[in-house]
């Protein structure tokens, strides 16, 4: 049983043996957008001056640059998305405790309403 489950947990694909693209969030699509990023910019660079060796420098920057670029933007999304998610978790957390309570801010917003004119 226990083989098993560490045989599952095993199976991640390792880059260069240190990140694993599995369990890492963004890491797969950051390799992805890298590798078109790379055959863009090799190709287009080719075309452009029909130069192999440099032609594949210039792949391999455009790699580095775009696989990076996305890893920041990616990660920097992700914190933001954790940061609200633990402000809408502690709100609803304060909601649980203090409903029903005098510190309830829902009932101090109702009891300083003006009531509604009936005319």
């Amino acid at each position: 049983m226990a083989e098993e489950e560490e045989a599952s947990k095993a199976k991640g694909f390792k880059l260069l043996g240190i990140l694993d693209v599995g369990n890492t969030p963004c890491a797969r699509e950051a390799i992805l957008h890298g590798a078109g990023g790379s055959i863009a910019a090799g190709m287009l660079h080719f075309l452009a001056t029909s130069r192999v060796k440099r032609s594949f420098d210039v792949g391999f920057a455009g790699f580095m640059l775009t696989t990076l670029g996305s890893w920041f933007y990616c990660r920097m999304h992700h914190a933001k998305l954790r940061a609200q998610l633990r402000m809408v978790q502690d709100g609803l957390k304060n909601k649980v405790m203090y409903e029903g309570t005098a510190l309830d801010p829902a009932i101090k917003t109702r009891a300083e309403t003006p009531p509604a004119n009936p005319s």
